[in-house]
């Protein structure tokens, strides 16, 4: 049976997605016996063009960004949003509440004028996105089953309750009760990463976009319940979900 050719491209980010992909190990070995990877630039020097499924990860920042985002989705039947950059923004959607060019003075000098960066978006701000795998980075786990349900012509599951559900299933103290409390974006993001950061003592910073329907405003209100103002609870928001507006 012929394999499915896929992708993977990078645009503003880390990388630290596809690099995740490369760690699969053994699994990897295995996901290559299912496709046919034919651009992987962390893999591969080679640069097919002839892929069906695009792994698409990075925030769109440059006019040129648009037009090699565009091209992509052209070529490919299915494009999949691979990590929090390219399905939020990011964290690189920080800089957009900054003076653009103090942005750019500060990261290229007197070399400023060369680049056209623009606002930090999501890909899905400029093309059809298919399928999202969220996080930062992305979960090996989720990524391997996620994957397996577009080859089966599936629809991926991807949780749609909040982070408290797994940390109660956990057993964890909430951190808001904590002696010293933690404010904690888990009332609002989107399960699925096994409440990582809850579970180490850590305040979930929202990197795997928020639930449907999130109750912000009863959120705020437990926020400024522990004395905390709208600029510290904008400082949660704009880690990952700057964009929001309210994005998913």
């Amino acid at each position: 049976m012929k394999k499915p050719k896929v992708g993977f491209f990078e645009f503003t980010c880390c990388e630290g997605c596809q690099l995740t992909v490369l760690s699969l190990g053994d699994k990897l070995l295995d996901l290559f016996e299912s496709v046919d990877i034919v651009n992987f630039r962390e893999a591969s020097s080679y640069k097919g063009q002839d892929y069906e499924i695009a792994f698409i990860e990075g925030s769109i920042s440059t006019s040129k960004d648009i037009e090699r985002v565009k091209e992509i989705r052209a070529r490919a039947k299915i494009c999949v949003a691979l990590g929090a950059c390219a399905h939020l923004g990011g964290v690189n959607a920080i800089r957009n509440f900054q003076r653009q060019s103090d942005v750019r003075w500060r990261t290229y000098g007197d070399k400023a004028w060369l680049f056209d960066s623009i606002l930090a978006q999501p890909i899905d701000a400029v093309i059809k996105v298919d399928h999202v795998i969220p996080e930062c980075p992305i979960d090996k786990k989720e990524f391997l089953r996620v994957t397996a349900s577009i080859l089966l012509g599936k629809k991926p599951f991807i949780p749609d309750y909040p982070v408290c559900v797994e940390c109660k299933m956990k057993g964890n103290v909430c951190l808001f009760h904590k002696p010293n409390p933690i404010a904690c974006m888990g009332p609002l993001t989107r399960a699925g990463c096994g409440a990582a950061c809850p579970s180490v003592g850590n305040a979930c910073e929202g990197c795997r976009g928020l639930i449907p329907d999130p109750n912000l405003s009863a959120w705020e209100e437990v926020l400024k319940e522990y004395g905390l103002s709208i600029e510290d609870i904008l400082k949660f928001y704009h880690m990952y979900n700057g964009l929001m507006g309210v994005r998913r």
